[in-house]
């Protein structure tokens, strides 16, 4: 006979497991809890690369961390590790975002699209232009992507910060132009920043495409059977000369935006499956139900496209793993070690502060400006060019990418701790310039009219 246990019959511990584990849950979900954790993560980077235990934090990320099987091994930094195979995981990401907003979202008409592409566009082109006019020395010029690029989460969350006063239009607006952002973030990376490109890593890298689209083809569902040809392409990449990383944003792009086709649809089959345990409940073999079962996992699973079963997946380990640790590998600038009084680190500094802090706005709003008054288009239903001035602040929030960016564009260490600080600076002050304008915007729309 079965019985139904209320909640307050269970052991005291699993109710307070229960209630630990679902406020987790709903706590790793909020956009600020996360863009907080990467700003803490880069605050403890910061402070201990400066501190007296320096060496230890330079140490930490030059140990060797060997991967083989056999007499076949690789063996680099756990810096690399970090940079070059966690970031894949964040480039997925990166990639089932813009899959699914082409698909669905703010990418998915030309319509739609036109004005933040716009936006982006501007944000792009206005701060690299910004770059190059204040760092003029050809030695000092390879660095004019670095503020180019928008850090999603950090933006997103400081805008989470602002309440729930925010029209969803803003919202949207500034998650496609940071999609956007992203996109050109990677062909930035694909055509300037990658060295020469060898054949035979495209062979491999095409041999991990195809094995894709043979799983998919087959109606392979899980996501784990996807690893190995995922793995391939990106040692490919690593081959090519391109940067490896690039791989995530492939298999981001190539994931399906609908379940895999079936005789029968997953909610059916999950119903069929579930009278049959219902039936069976009773039975004295429990190997009786281990088809059932199987078959409600199956279905379970493609009740969900994989390209929004994945994002949820791999979501939370990004957002308060990947990120995090990579703030911590890379926003650890030793501040002896940036020498200001040298005029390329300075100008470095401040070419990415200034392109940043003042040139994403200037860029967003002008570009903006431009298409809506030669009528071309209009600004979103709740949007304001107050509430567009606070997206072109807050897509001055760098970060991540630009971060990513600046290290593969200098090789020079004082360079790339100038570029670095100069990006910390400018996001910490976007960030700061993004909560006081919205928070005058919010409390302005508060205030009762006389």
């Amino acid at each position: 006979m079965n019985r139904h246990l209320s909640h307050k019959a269970l052991p005291a511990a699993r109710r307070v497991a229960d209630k630990a584990f679902s406020a987790l849950e709903h706590f790793l979900h909020i956009e600020a809890v996360s863009g907080i954790v990467l700003m803490l993560a880069a605050a403890i980077a910061l402070v201990w690369a400066n501190s007296p235990a320096a060496d230890s934090y330079h140490h930490l990320w030059h140990l060797p961390l060997s991967i083989g099987l056999g007499d076949w091994q690789i063996s680099q930094s756990l810096h690399f590790w970090i940079n070059d195979g966690l970031m894949t995981v964040f480039f997925l990401v990166v990639g089932l975002e813009i899959r699914r907003e082409i698909h669905e979202g703010a990418l998915a008409t030309l319509k739609l699209a036109t004005l933040p592409m716009a936006a982006a566009l501007g944000g792009v082109l206005v701060p690299a232009l910004f770059y190059l006019a204040i760092n003029s020395d050809p030695a000092l010029r390879s660095g004019w992507a670095v503020p180019t690029a928008t850090d999603i989460a950090f933006a997103m969350g400081v805008l989470a910060l602002l309440g729930k006063s925010i029209p969803p239009s803003v919202r949207v607006f500034l998650l496609a132009l940071a999609i956007i952002d992203d996109i050109a973030a990677v062909l930035i990376i694909a055509l300037f920043y990658s060295g020469g490109l060898e054949p035979i890593g495209f062979v491999i890298a095409g041999a991990g495409i195809l094995l894709v689209l043979a799983f998919q083809l087959i109606g392979i569902g899980s996501a784990f059977a996807y690893v190995l040809p995922g793995a391939i392409l990106w040692f490919g990449l690593l081959k090519t000369g391109a940067h490896p990383t690039l791989a995530g944003v492939v298999l981001g792009l190539m994931t399906p935006v609908f379940s895999r086709p079936d005789t029968e649809r997953p909610l059916d089959r999950a119903m069929r499956a579930l009278n049959h345990l219902s039936q069976q409940a009773n039975a004295a073999n429990s190997n009786d139900l281990l088809k059932p079962v199987k078959q409600l996992r199956s279905a379970q699973r493609e009740l969900l496209p994989p390209v929004i079963r994945v994002q949820a997946a791999l979501h939370p380990w990004v957002a308060y793993g990947v990120m995090p640790l990579f703030a911590l590998a890379n926003a650890g600038v030793s501040l002896g070690g940036v020498d200001l009084s040298d005029a390329g680190s300075l100008t470095v500094m401040f070419g990415v502060m200034v392109a940043l802090v003042v040139g994403k706005p200037i860029g967003v709003m002008l570009s903006t400006w431009l298409l809506v008054r030669a009528g071309w288009c209009e600004l979103p239903p709740g949007m304001t060019w107050t509430w567009l001035g606070l997206v072109g602040c807050l897509a001055g929030i760098g970060f991540t990418m630009s971060i990513f960016i600046a290290s593969l564009a200098f090789t020079d260490a004082g360079l790339l701790g100038a570029a670095k600080l100069g990006v910390l600076l400018a996001s910490g002050t976007a960030a700061v310039l993004g909560l006081a304008i919205g928070g005058l915007i919010v409390r302005r729309l508060r205030a009762p009219t006389a």
